[in-house]
């Protein structure tokens, strides 16, 4: 019942997306405001109707009702309640349901929270966001139908990729999604303000919170992703620039380059038609990682389905969504026009600049992820492109884009002061220096790679207390003076410094952890110890247990450092029965400036083991610089003027919209 009920509310949302694609469209063009507001009902109603579709999902998967084939593929009656739940977007089909309904939560969000945008303009954007539900609705309902029944059911499922049965990787799907569906809103947007000719800062203002949260949803999707790699696959690293990690980092660039962008044009009515290429070009990103895990032609732990019927019909929507709305902007560019001027040397040329090293970047990744897939497709040959590539070509590019992350703040708008920046640059400088050469004399460091990487972070991070020191006046003020001032800084202003703080402090931990990292692989026997970097690894016991659906081998590691206890380690190595598939659990200890790490390999036969010891630095200031970069999004998103819509001046540039 449930689940016909599921089946029966996605036709519903379908009919929904339909109305909503087409009648307040028309209503927009021919300025019919009844017409208008149906989208606002219709965006509410797809909501509630997939929502409702996704809930009856959830409930066949906490029920174990083995008679929906989804079900009886991916879960198990003895599976834990939370991955029972999980499952539900642990696989193809589910995973699409999901998509939807961030989809249509996005496009509810613009009807219920975006009445400071004219109705004109709501309801473009609502039309065009209903466009993409339409397509990938219809790409659900033709081909991936979640609530299939069995006619013989099994007594049981298969189980789940015990790889997935992990709370870090169970929420991951959703933050990701929050930033992959989320920057639809940018291209509905975008394509709204093409269709209607109107691009200009009111409408950079109406877009850039829905970017925001995209952006920041997405920040916390790679991270936890990220530490889910870190601890589960027990290889002691992080990010293996996989192509489907690739394809969610790369919309993060373009997402980052679009917000700053974004940002001249609200302030400065420049830049107009980059940032609408931009917000275009974002999702489509999107669509082509979306495209990726889902066609079949990438092996992965990420990858989800390995039918190329679906590929060519997901391909088909990319074609069409992305090719109009390129078309409409090739069609309409001629009609864009910056309003505002700005010299050589002002802060809009620095974020220009750094929106252009981003972009270089992103097509740097892009040409790494996708050359292998092209070149196999048009001769045959298969080849890997790897860490080496990305090393080389990514990061001296993403090094410049930190540096001049700091020197921006420096700059003023329209026309800055260049005595003042080159000021400014050797007083960061000299500061970065010093402490550079503080770090590497106190732990003897010498590898160049490292030292320059960490003069970069180190140089991003002062860059910005410099910038916010001369903000609230000192040294010119007194401290007293200098606090009111920082109370009273925009909620905006503090998720600028907390962001490219939260960078800094990330960028420091990538770069200890991939230069000096120490490690040790060996067989060894009970009592054993293994000396890695200052620590001693100590193998104790081994001892067999059994979880809720799984057996285990638990290792107890002693870790001492001048044969003083630091801290008792317990790395698991586990067998799921009914999956017939083992998993390792790493044990971790995190300290300040680093990470503990042993990984339980397999017996040799004769008694011993492979054991996998690390000391990881700089690891927690990675997890930390993430959750900093992510606060800031969300802090800026409360900013004042977000909640009261956009400013008189700018409110007179959009007096043609009519009110609602």
């Amino acid at each position: 019942m449930f689940v016909e009920l599921g089946h029966f509310a996605l036709w519903l949302a379908l009919a929904a997306a339909i109305i909503q694609s087409t009648i307040p469209l028309w209503g927009a063009l021919k300025e019919n405001p009844a017409a208008m507001s149906i989208g606002d009902t219709a965006a509410d109603v797809q909501l509630v109707a997939i929502a409702l579709s996704f809930g009856a999902l959830t409930y066949a998967f906490v029920v174990s009702d083995f008679s929906v084939l989804l079900v009886a593929l991916n879960s198990h009656s003895m599976k834990p309640m939370l991955y029972k739940v999980t499952g539900v977007w642990a696989n193809h089909e589910g995973s699409m349901l999901l998509w939807v309904l961030m989809l249509s939560l996005f496009g509810a969000m613009i009807a219920r929270f975006g009445r400071t945008i004219p109705l004109i303009m709501r309801s473009t954007v609502l039309s065009v966001q209903a466009m993409i539900g339409v397509a990938f609705l219809l790409f659900i309902l033709l081909t991936s139908n979640p609530f299939h029944r069995l006619t013989n059911p099994p007594l049981d499922g298969e189980g789940m990729n015990p790889l997935l049965q992990d709370p870090g990787v169970a929420f991951h799907p959703p933050l990701l999604y929050l930033g992959y569906v989320g920057f639809s809103t940018a291209f509905a947007f975008a394509v709204a303000a093409l269709i209607l000719g109107r691009i200009d800062p009111a409408w950079a203002r109406w877009m850039r919170p829905w970017v925001l949260l995209a952006w920041s949803g997405l920040t916390a999707g790679i991270a936890l992703g990220s530490w889910w790699a870190y601890y589960e696959l027990g290889w002691g690293g992080f990010w293996f620039w996989d192509p489907v990690e690739n394809a969610s980092f790369m919309p993060w660039l373009i997402g980052t380059a679009l917000l700053h962008s974004s940002l001249v044009v609200e302030k400065r009515a420049s830049l107009l038609q980059w940032t609408v290429l931009l917000a275009i070009l974002t999702f489509s990103l999107s669509l082509i990682g979306t495209f990726l895990v889902r066609s079949g032609i990438l092996t992965s732990v990420h990858a989800f389905a390995t039918d190329p019927e679906r590929g060519v019909f997901i391909l088909l929507i990319l074609v069409i969504l992305i090719g109009a709305a390129l078309t409409l902007f090739i069609v309409r560019a001629s009609t864009i026009r910056d309003t505002g001027v700005f010299a050589t040397v002002s802060r809009e040329t620095g974020l220009l600049a750094n929106n252009l090293f981003l972009v270089t970047a992103t097509g740097v990744v892009f040409v790494g992820t996708l050359y292998p897939l092209a070149l196999e497709l048009l001769t045959g040959d298969k080849i890997s492109v790897g860490a080496p590539y990305f090393n080389q070509t990514f990061l001296p590019i993403f090094a410049i884009v930190m540096f001049a992350a700091g020197v921006g703040p420096f700059l003023a708008w329209k026309r800055g002061r260049l005595h003042d920046v080159l000021r400014r640059t050797g007083i960061v400088t000299a500061i970065a220096v010093a402490g550079v050469a503080v770090v590497a004399v106190s732990f003897q460091l010498h590898e160049p790679v490292g030292l320059f990487g960490a003069f970069i972070a180190m140089w991003l991070g002062t860059a910005t207390l410099v910038d916010l020191a001369s903000r609230v006046g000192l040294p010119r003020v007194n401290l007293l003076v200098a606090v009111r001032r920082f109370i009273g800084l925009p909620r905006s202003a503090f998720g600028l410094y907390l962001g490219h703080l939260g960078l800094a402090v990330a960028a420091a931990g990538v770069v200890a952890v991939s230069v000096w990292s120490e490690e040790e692989i060996r067989v060894v026997n009970k009592g054993d110890g293994l000396a890695v970097g200052a620590y001693e690894f100590t193998l104790i016991d081994i001892e067999n247990l059994s979880g809720p659906n799984y057996q285990t081998s638990v290792a107890a590691v002693r870790v001492t450092n001048d044969d003083e206890l630091v801290t008792m380690l317990f790395p698991e190595r586990r067998w799921y029965p009914v999956e017939r598939q083992p998993t390792t659990e790493a044990g971790i200890r995190t300290l300040w400036h680093g990470d503990l790490y042993a990984v339980l390999g397999d017996p040799d036969g004769t008694g011993r083991f492979v054991m996998r010891f690390y000391y990881n630095p700089g690891v927690p200031w990675m997890w930390l610089g993430a959750m900093l970069i992510v606060f800031a999004g969300l802090l800026s998103l409360t900013d004042r003027r977000f909640r009261i819509g956009v400013p008189s001046n700018l409110r007179a540039r959009a007096e043609s919209f009519p009110a609602e």
